[in-house]
């Protein structure tokens, strides 16, 4: 089940998208990475004490961490560094870790947070991609110089760099040379996010460089990895969905079914594609298993 999310009344003074921000927004949503400014690096819900309490809150599901020294390129979740995660996130600066706390609207401060940022784009979101489904937010914790895996995500998401800095390298969404339509319809069945990787593709990035202060929007399933800098960091990525990207997936989802009974599908368009024919033989399918 998808959640829309709510109108609600601001709780900020001081907008943390400047206008210039959210014009460069609406210009560039869905469809093209881009740099954003914020306001947001002095909110006290996101120092490191803060975030600790938070991980305490949260349920073992919705926490991931693992050692920061990794490469670019992996299979499956690097290992661990033996540490927790309270003792991860209050000491990062020398854990070697890289830490995520998911879903953090679950704790009533984080997504009254949540909720106020994305009110502020909610009107070029709707005008383009329609009703905002499902707003989850993540915080991100690394040490100095630890690597996010090359990976690809399904929703809409900007990352705010808060402390420290760190590089996002992002690749061009859709295009098989960086994910393999194969690889896409293993992860909406249930596989891993992380995707393969050589050193030839890295020609085709784009890097975006990111100080506190400064963001950068990523579109739906744009394969990416990021390289933290020489101090440790904390990022916010906010993300929502919207109707094409769940289509998107589910099209994928009915083009595995195809691949199986030996037919090459096309892949699905990206937005402003609607995908529903094969959208809707998902649902069906899923429907027929179920039954």
């Amino acid at each position: 089940m998808t959640l829309q999310a709510p109108l609600r009344h601001r709780h900020q003074a001081l907008e943390v998208f400047p206008s210039l921000s959210r014009t460069q927004f609406a210009a560039a949503y869905p469809e093209a990475p881009h740099r954003l400014a914020h306001r947001l690096e002095q909110d006290h819900r996101l120092t490191l004490d803060a975030l600790a309490q938070l991980a305490g809150q949260l349920p073992a599901a919705s926490i991931e961490y693992n050692r920061g020294d990794v490469p670019i390129g992996v299979a499956g979740k690097p290992g661990g560094t033996g540490m927790g995660i309270e003792e991860t996130i209050r000491h990062i600066a020398t854990s070697n870790s890289w830490a995520v706390l998911k879903n953090i609207e679950q704790v009533p401060a984080y997504r009254t947070l949540l909720l106020d940022l994305l009110e502020e784009l909610r009107p070029a979101i709707e005008a383009r991609t329609g009703a905002m489904l499902t707003p989850q937010a993540y915080v991100f914790i690394s040490s100095p110089d630890a690597v996010t895996p090359y990976h690809y995500d399904p929703e809409h998401n900007i990352l705010l760099q808060l402390v420290g800095s760190k590089t996002m390298t992002q690749f061009p969404a859709g295009n098989p040379r960086f994910a393999p339509d194969t690889c896409h319809e293993s992860y909406h069945l249930g596989g891993a996010r992380e995707l393969p990787w050589s050193g030839d593709l890295l020609t085709g990035g784009t890097p975006f460089t990111l100080q506190p202060g400064e963001a950068v929007y990523v579109p739906v399933m744009a394969p990416h990895f990021v390289r933290n800098g020489p101090a440790s960091s904390i990022s916010l990525s906010i993300t929502w969905r919207s109707a094409w990207s769940y289509a998107e997936a589910e099209a994928r989802c009915f083009n595995a079914a195809l691949r199986r009974i030996g037919l090459s599908p096309r892949a699905p368009g990206r937005w402003p594609a609607a995908n529903r024919a094969k959208a809707t033989g998902w649902r069906i399918i899923r429907r027929l298993t179920r039954a």
